[in-house]
């Protein structure tokens, strides 16, 4: 009885750790979307300060090309709005598997003291 006990909490285990992995790897993404996010919200900030008219370079690998204004600020609007929906959606995984993970600790407590129940009895008897 305890072998298998024992085997389950090995098994319920493992599946903890992968979430975990998983978790920790989705939370990674999440921060740095934050700070592509908050990135993209100062150079709106600063596009808001300029004049019309004003000339605005983009960088495409070693060159700065010139862009239109009005043009970098669609492209940062659409970048932040995209950001934002990426956030989102990494939100609720984060939750899925926070619930997930829950389940698996709660599991792992049941199985551990179903364990060690089955370790008294057999000490009892002996």
């Amino acid at each position: 009885m305890t072998e298998s006990l024992q085997k389950r909490l090995q098994q319920e285990y493992e599946k903890y750790k992968i979430g975990h992995k998983e978790y920790q790897k989705l939370l990674s993404i999440r921060q740095q979307l934050d700070s592509q996010l908050l990135e993209n919200n100062v150079v709106k900030e600063e596009f808001s300060i300029l004049e019309p008219g004003t000339t605005v370079f983009k960088m495409m690998g070693p060159v700065l090309v010139k862009q239109d204004l009005e043009e970098a600020k669609q492209n940062v609007d659409k970048r932040i709005e995209y950001i934002s929906n990426e956030i989102k959606r990494h939100d609720g995984t984060l939750q899925e598997l926070d619930k997930k993970q829950d389940a698996h600790r709660e599991s792992l407590s049941k199985i551990q003291q179903q364990l060690q129940q089955a370790q008294m009895k057999a000490a009892m008897q002996a």
